[in-house]
């Protein structure tokens, strides 16, 4: 369980599916439209909040595993992962879950860890090649 409450003052701590990046990521429901802000260094990111719940309710239809599949937004997703869900003109917003012109990408990489800190999913941390599915 990471440290921290999902809130701009304290927010949570958590690490890739791999484990091999920390970021910190909250809950901005003041935004329009509220976003789930992540911090990777430098680098802010930014995903329309309802990513988790649409997500969520992808995955329990789906009832299986199902790769990640991360990838910046200059490349493309591969077909049947989260991440190409994640920018699909089929998913409930008609495209990318992503705020920040390019920057929209990484969806893959970052909303599952955030999805099993809510106890949402279960997420695998394999070296690569992680899959989720919702709990």
């Amino acid at each position: 369980m990471a440290k921290g409450k999902g809130t701009k003052d304290q927010p949570w701590n958590l690490k890739t599916p791999p484990g091999t990046s920390e970021f910190t990521t909250y809950r901005d429901e003041t935004s329009t439209p509220a976003a789930l802000v992540v911090q990777v260094g430098k680098t802010q990111l930014k995903y329309d909040l309802r990513c988790l719940d649409d997500l969520q309710k992808m995955l329990k239809s789906r009832g299986d595993w199902m790769p990640l599949g991360s990838a910046d937004e200059q490349k493309p997703a591969a077909e049947g992962t989260v991440e190409a869900w994640g920018r699909s003109p089929k998913n409930p917003v008609g495209g990318w879950y992503g705020l920040k012109k390019g920057l929209r990408g990484r969806f893959a990489m970052y909303v599952p860890p955030v999805m099993e800190e809510l106890k949402l999913a279960e997420v695998e941390h394999l070296p690569k090649n992680n899959r989720m599915r919702a709990l």
